[in-house]
């Protein structure tokens, strides 16, 4: 009887079943009847959970497993030993707010005029209504999706992450937001509230701590369907503010910035840790894509890390644009893997609708690849033949390992080749000009492509540069 009633179990999955219907009819009491040939059909078939997490402003060398020793992240660095570690991994601008418009479409946000952050004193800075998310598409392929953290897409209510693809939200939707005193808060009072959906919440806890609270819990809601959560720690990014036992963790460290960074960075190592563990607990772990990323480079009034790189966050250094970037997807991708090949984060877009069995969408240029061919050994040519960034008068683009740089209104060209010279010491663009003037027309090319900015740069603020809107000078 039970041979029997696996076989007629795998000719429904055979036919279609969705699985979401099949757990229904489970939980009638069939449970029971499953055994290991079942299983092992079930979850063959079963679509991948999708969790990423990014962190805000973390530096390139500040976790374990990209040569960090004064701050142990044992939590972070699991994913790089149970997946792959890209060591040339880069985001498509050095801020928050363009970045995350980029991941959440898999395009060059320059494409649709997100060149700039979403400041909190424009409230109609937002991602155009334009743009597919990938939460649009994981929805409509039958995924609940939720935000946890930082949003940074648009302040203005319109722009809510649940007006966006997302199912369910909880977090804030500025650019940065306090851990612990409210009187240290960079916003203007009232107008960057932690949000259930679209409703304020007074929250208590530690931030970094309840952004891992809702996480946690939303994997418990939701473990009998195919999720995507979406995992955004304010943490590292300023204000620094850490609760004493975590800044006791550190007290061998005599530079109070870098204390207190280590502090923020250990609470969300802790964090990570708690989620990956839920998935061990509900038995998901095997059957779950994780991401963890930076959203931008470390700024050096932080305290962050960003050796052997020059430059962070704000710059189109290597410094301000090359993050730590791990993938896990335990039984489908070796552990331990390292791939040096360049990637950018427009790729998680693609690689989360292929594994998902979402659509890509086929009205507009999608700038992403899928890397799970290239981390599997299917392909192997180079993801990305050339890489772009404009922010503003900032410009910079790499093929191969050359890469040119424009990174200050009037300046000329410079280029590295970063195989060599990853640090950005020796400029090679006098004795190599032919070449200069080769990546210069295709950097041209592609900007002809692109649209103007949306709205101008936000404010400068204490600690960083403004730059000036595209088409200001630079010399092409």
């Amino acid at each position: 009887m039970p041979s029997e009633r696996r076989s007629r179990e795998s000719e429904w999955w055979e036919q279609g079943l969705r699985r979401r219907d099949f757990l229904a009819l489970l939980g009638a009491g069939a449970v029971s009847l499953m055994t290991g040939g079942l299983y092992a059909a079930t979850a063959a078939r079963r679509r991948p959970n999708v969790i990423v997490i990014v962190a805000d402003d973390l530096g390139y060398s500040d976790l374990g497993c990209q040569g960090a020793t004064d701050i142990p992240t044992p939590s972070i660095d699991s994913i790089a030993r149970s997946g792959v570690r890209f060591t040339n991994a880069y985001v498509s601008c050095p801020v928050c707010s363009p970045t995350r418009a980029g991941l959440m479409t898999g395009r060059y946000q320059e494409r649709f005029g997100h060149e700039f952050n979403a400041a909190w004193e424009n409230l109609e800075a937002g991602l155009p209504f334009s743009q597919i998310t990938l939460a649009d598409e994981l929805k409509a392929a039958g995924y609940a999706t939720g935000l946890v953290g930082k949003w940074h897409l648009g302040m203005a209510p319109r722009f809510n992450p649940v007006h966006r693809g997302f199912d369910e939200f909880f977090g804030f939707t500025g650019g940065s937001h306090v851990y612990l005193d409210p009187g240290a808060n960079p916003a203007p009072r009232g107008t960057n509230p932690i949000l259930r959906g679209t409703e304020t919440v007074d929250e208590k806890e530690y931030l970094t701590d309840a952004l891992t609270r809702e996480a946690a819990a939303y994997i418990d809601r939701h473990q009998r369907e195919p999720f995507f959560l979406y995992l955004c720690y304010n943490a590292v990014h300023v204000p620094q503010q850490a609760p004493q036992n975590y800044l006791d963790r550190f007290s061998h460290i005599a530079n109070d910035k870098r204390r207190t960074y280590a502090a923020m960075l250990s609470a969300m190592d802790d964090g990570v840790g708690a989620v990956l563990g839920r998935l061990r607990e509900a038995g998901l772990e095997q059957d779950t894509l994780i991401f963890f990323l930076s959203d931008n480079g470390g700024p050096a009034e932080t305290g962050s890390h960003n050796h052997p790189l020059r430059g962070g966050k704000g710059s189109v250094w290597e410094g301000g644009i090359r993050v730590p970037f791990l993938m896990q997807w335990k039984g489908r991708i070796k552990a331990g893997q390292t791939y040096d090949n360049p990637v950018i984060a427009l790729d998680i877009f693609p690689t989360v609708t292929a594994a998902a069995g979402a659509k890509l969408p086929t009205d507009r240029i999608m700038d992403g690849v899928n890397l799970v061919p290239y981390v599997t050994g299917k392909r192997s040519r180079m993801p990305h033949e050339v890489l772009y960034w404009r922010y503003g008068w900032r410009h910079a683009i790499r093929r191969g390992n050359w890469k040119m740089r424009i990174g200050e209104e009037g300046a000329a060209p410079e280029l590295y080749d970063l195989a060599n010279d990853i640090g950005e010491a020796n400029d090679l663009a006098q004795s190599k000009s032919e070449l200069v003037q080769d990546l210069n027309e295709t950097l041209m090319r592609w900007e002809s492509s692109l649209v103007p900015p949306l709205w101008p740069p936000q404010a400068a603020v204490p600690g960083s540069t403004t730059p000036a809107p595209a088409g200001s000078g630079a010399p092409r």
